[in-house]
């Protein structure tokens, strides 16, 4: 496994007025190549092509001739791309559905061959030549405890790479330079709970969601347990006792009784999961979060199918709340495949079926120990992150991608926020 700490660090930048279009322009030519090679390598009734090197003999001259890019520039967006085919033969290997990889969010990847990255600006290429653009920062004396002062300034990081991304509404754009430690060496699971998923396309924070048939209803990748799953169990249990009771009675009486608290127990159902779904709203609020994760219903389905009906309704109705409260919010929320997600640590990787034993989780390969559903709902989000930089989700405007975590973590604004956890 691959122990170099990654960090990005995301800087706004003063462009030009007249040196903006060419930034966009490379954008909309850096997309084309990124779509050309998607279209030319996803052959669903055949084989896709996974094969970067394939994909640049193939398609590298003819690219060039297409656009004005650099050859860097052009090699970027065919890799960008064949990783995203990559990922969805593994979903097509899995049974799962996909379609053909689409690039149309705003970005751009650079390396040290495309852009120089100096200490108060950066230079990009464009097919109109290098435009120079400022790092719009907070004076040297105010840097220390910001990202751009603890990683982008120390001489113990590495600038290996960077995507540009535009944000429409700002009429900005920003810069998310990711770097390099390479002499860090793990010791413990403290990395995991201060590392954010980085170096990806896309830009935003999750929070990961998982739900259970005990114990805690859903936990959170910031370490919230919310509901009890084992109090709505036994609300259930009393009602289907008291039920089937009655129903034994036989009498008209102990029919309209049944009815009766029937309509109860479904209302006070639906009033229990509003509160869950309003609880994970504001741990999401607390979090600073722009989406929620949750496992695909379908598999939840499938985990329970022994169990009640109520369970899986139940399930998809938290969902179906969470959705409906976040409309009227800058939320979103989606799902990722969880197979596995309960077996993996999310500190160093290792899957292995011995890592669970019920609620707690202990790593077989680096021994992390933790809640077996808070490291669950970490590889949901992480997941999703993975999603995002492969290709298989797409965010409109993202350039990076993070996780929410327990002891907080370093948001796409490069401020710290701790997670309010509530008992």
């Amino acid at each position: 496994m691959d122990n170099t700490l990654r960090r990005t660090v995301r800087i706004k930048l003063d462009v030009p007025r007249e040196r903006r279009g060419d930034l966009h322009q490379t954008k909309t030519q850096f997309l084309h190549c990124a779509n050309r090679t998607s279209e030319w390598a996803w052959r669903y009734d055949e084989d896709c092509i996974t094969s970067k090197s394939r994909a640049e003999e193939a398609l590298y001259d003819e690219l060039r001739e297409e656009t004005e890019l650099t050859a860097n520039l052009v090699q970027k967006g065919i890799r960008r791309a064949i990783a995203a085919v990559r990922a969805g033969v593994e979903k097509l290997t899995q049974g799962e559905k996909t379609s053909q990889p689409k690039f149309d969010s705003w970005s751009i990847v650079y390396d040290k061959r495309s852009a120089t990255f100096n200490d108060d600006h950066a230079t990009l290429s464009t097919p109109n030549g290098r435009v120079t653009a400022e790092y719009v920062l907070p004076p040297k004396n105010q840097r220390e405890n910001t990202p751009f002062g603890r990683y982008y300034e120390s001489d113990n990081w590495n600038t290996s790479s960077a995507t540009l991304q535009y944000d429409e509404n700002e009429d900005t754009f920003y810069l998310h330079v990711t770097l390099k430690n390479p002499d860090y060496e793990s010791d413990g699971p403290e990395r995991q709970e201060s590392e954010s998923c980085d170096d990806l396309p896309e830009n935003g924070v999750v929070l990961g969601v998982d739900l259970n048939v005990t114990g805690a209803f859903a936990v959170t990748s910031t370490g919230e347990f919310i509901g009890s799953a084992d109090f709505l169990t036994h609300k259930r249990e009393q009602y289907e006792q008291r039920r089937g009771c009655l129903h034994q009675t036989g009498t008209r009486s102990a029919h309209l009784t049944i009815q009766s608290i029937g309509s109860q127990f479904s209302e006070w159902s639906l009033d229990w999961l509003h509160n869950r779904a309003n609880d994970l709203i504001e741990e999401a609020d607390d979090a600073d979060v722009d989406g929620i994760i949750f496992e695909d219903l379908t598999h939840i389905r499938e985990n329970i199918a022994n169990g009640s009906k109520f369970q899986q309704w139940a399930y998809a109705k938290f969902v179906e709340l969470v959705e409906y409260r976040v409309e009227s919010t800058e939320l979103f929320v989606d799902s990722v495949n969880p197979a596995y997600t309960s077996q993996r640590c999310s500190y160093c990787g290792c899957t292995h079926e011995d890592n669970r034993d019920d609620k707690q989780f202990e790593c077989q390969s680096c021994g992390y120990e933790v809640n077996a559903d808070y490291n669950a709902a970490k590889n949901i989000a992480n997941r999703y992150c993975e999603y995002i930089h492969r290709g298989q989700k797409s965010r409109g405007g993202w350039a990076t991608s993070q996780l929410a975590l327990k002891s907080g973590m370093l948001n796409v604004n490069g401020e710290y926020t701790p997670s309010a956890l509530r008992g």
